[in-house]
């Protein structure tokens, strides 16, 4: 254990990354768990990670606009095909989005088999770099999420699933690389669905309350106890999630 980690030059940036992530992540969360399509965000974050992967491979560079292309370009891909199979095969949905998971998981494991470092890429992919964030990285990301909830909160009742679909691509291609697949998962779910009970205007509110308190402590536990910081974050989620779901099951906050 060490105090001498607990770096606001580091913690601040990660925690503010955590939070505009939040920003997105538990509203969509909300609709994720009302469409029922709960692994909807696995599959299309490892799309933008295959599409991060793919780039790689080409040799493009690692921050280059050429990545971010690629990445939201296989995201919006899924996002428009997933529209389709939803009038086509409605009931089916949630067994197709499963298999896409698989095919981009495998498919990224594939590209990366002759790779030196393919296992520290996937690596990355999954639990996240949210430590190395800096202000100046951060700041782009903090406009695209504001334009975001901007087109969100005004039209969202217009959206038809297509709408639905392409926003939560977007914003999930942003977040997976800064955080990694396990937390945008978290992040979509787990305040979403402690809150699923709650039938008021606060709902919200707390989901992102949950969010805000499970970030800054994962990412102090993270720097004081030197745990992996996604994998810590995750854990304490679940466990403020469970503390405010037990503590509030029998209330109704108007």
């Amino acid at each position: 254990m060490s105090w001498e980690l607990f770096d606001w030059t580091i913690i601040g940036p990660a925690f503010f990354a955590g939070l505009i992530i939040l920003s997105t992540h538990v509203p969509l969360g909300h609709q994720v768990l009302k469409r029922g399509i709960i692994f909807i965000d696995l599959a299309i974050a490892q799309v933008a990670g295959l599409g991060v992967i793919a780039a790689d491979v080409m040799g493009w560079e690692h921050s280059g606009y050429k990545v971010q292309i690629a990445a939201v370009s296989a995201a919006l891909i899924v996002a428009f095909a997933l529209n389709w199979t939803e009038k086509r095969w409605p009931k089916q949905q949630e067994a197709l989005i499963g298999i896409l998971f698989i095919l981009a998981a495998t498919g990224g494991i594939l590209l990366l088999a002759g790779n030196p470092h393919g296992g520290e890429h996937l690596r990355e992919l999954l639990v996240g770099q949210i430590l190395w964030s800096t202000w100046p990285s951060l700041i782009p990301i903090a406009g695209l999420y504001a334009g975001l909830l901007f087109v969100w909160f005004a039209f969202r009742d217009r959206f038809g699933p297509l709408g639905f679909y392409v926003i939560f691509a977007i914003a999930i291609t942003a977040s997976v690389q800064i955080v990694g697949i396990y937390l945008v998962f978290a992040s979509l779910v787990i305040p979403a669905l402690a809150t699923s009970h709650f039938q008021s205007r606060n709902r919200l509110l707390i989901g992102y309350l949950i969010g805000a308190v499970s970030y800054f402590t994962g990412i102090a536990l993270s720097a004081i106890f030197d745990l992996p910081t996604g994998a810590i974050i995750v854990w304490t989620m679940a466990g403020v999630a469970l503390i405010v779901g037990f503590t509030l099951q029998d209330k109704r906050i108007t």
